[in-house]
């Protein structure tokens, strides 16, 4: 059932964007949306129009213009259409875009506490992470980025979900499998960390350039959610998708401060409400995509492998990985994260 249901989705999800972008085209969709809207903001991210996150994004756009009466445009850009996401981020924080979905772990380039919801191997499930991200981690975290920057985050994460790695050469079982390989990671310093401790060779390359980096054999593979494998097309550029699940990755919804304080209190409470309910739509939508794609994607060619997460953990252990980070993070905010995942060091 699962199967048919999601092409069919994604079917009517293309096909409703290719309505809105010829639409908007012509001109006459954002002509009429600006005679009428009071403030019009800009939300971009990394991701396709078929992936949930933007499926609910248009549907939470719609919802504010109904609730504000039209006062409000909120313009929804996918596919890196502002830029990537080092663009993005500064676009963000200058001002010049309004809302802006990033990783936390990218994010860490500029508040490095953010990061620290993707130590490897670190959530054993998904109950771990939401009690985590909407606690007290979540919460810390929040508080470092409002504190070190001109942006702030919304108390509902949105979710990319469970990390895998596909690659061109050989299916990963072990971690030993890794040793020299050339994969590509987000620009992120934890990420590169986290595989150098696995004997790889991880290339800092931003989303915009994976599916060509993979094309011509820059680097061998990379590591992403199976919902981003699948709308990424990877499949086309990949041989083996390996079932690591060895870090969970959200989106923390981002605003720029000073955008968000020009809207009235009660446009603010329209806005914030309907950003954290999308957040849980996308939250149930990007895990029931994620559990259905792997019978889709053998379906396209792509060999499929589960692995032992404990011998990974056992290698980050030995080669110093929680230790280093535990220091650069520092106790207290380490003690959060073990306060749901259990000892990690």
């Amino acid at each position: 059932m699962g199967k048919p249901t999601a092409g069919v989705t994604r079917r009517h999800f293309l096909k409703t964007v290719s309505i809105a972008s010829a639409a908007a085209a012509t001109g006459m969709m954002a002509t009429q949306a600006h005679a009428a809207a009071e403030f019009t903001l800009k939300y971009a991210n990394n991701l396709p129009a078929t992936h949930p996150m933007n499926v609910r994004a248009k549907e939470m756009a719609a919802k504010i213009a109904t609730e504000s009466k039209g006062r409000i445009d909120f313009q929804v850009y996918p596919n890196n259409q502002l830029g990537n996401d080092t663009d993005t981020l500064g676009q963000v924080r200058s001002g010049a875009v309004d809302f802006f979905t990033l990783s936390p772990l990218i994010l860490g380039t500029l508040v490095p506490a953010a990061q620290i919801s993707g130590v490897g191997f670190a959530f054993k499930d998904y109950n771990q992470v939401w009690a985590a991200m909407d606690g007290e981690l979540g919460a810390h975290v929040r508080k470092q980025i409002d504190a070190k920057s001109t942006v702030f985050a919304f108390e509902k994460i949105w979710d990319n979900g469970y990390r895998q790695i596909t690659n061109s050469t050989r299916p990963i079982n072990k971690p030993e499998d890794l040793k020299g390989m050339k994969l590509r990671v987000p620009p992120s310093p934890l990420w590169t960390s986290m595989f150098r401790a696995f004997d790889s060779a991880p290339a800092s390359i931003n989303f915009a350039e994976v599916y060509s980096a993979l094309q011509t054999k820059i680097v061998e593979g990379q590591e992403n959610p199976m919902a981003i494998i699948s709308t990424a097309k990877l499949y086309e550029v990949q041989k083996f998708c390996s079932m690591t699940n060895h870090m969970w990755d959200g989106f923390w919804f981002l605003a720029n401060k000073k955008s968000f304080e020009r809207l009235p209190k009660d446009l603010q409470e329209i806005v914030t409400r309907n950003i954290n309910e999308a957040g849980m739509k996308q939250r149930a939508d990007v895990k029931a995509l994620n559990d259905s794609l792997a019978t889709e994607m053998k379906g396209k060619g792509l060999a499929f492998n589960d692995t032992d997460n404990e011998a990974f953990r056992a290698k980050l252990r030995s080669a110093g990985f929680y230790a280093e980070w535990h220091k650069k993070f520092g106790d207290e905010p380490w003690a959060l994260l073990e306060k749901y995942t259990g000892k990690l060091a």
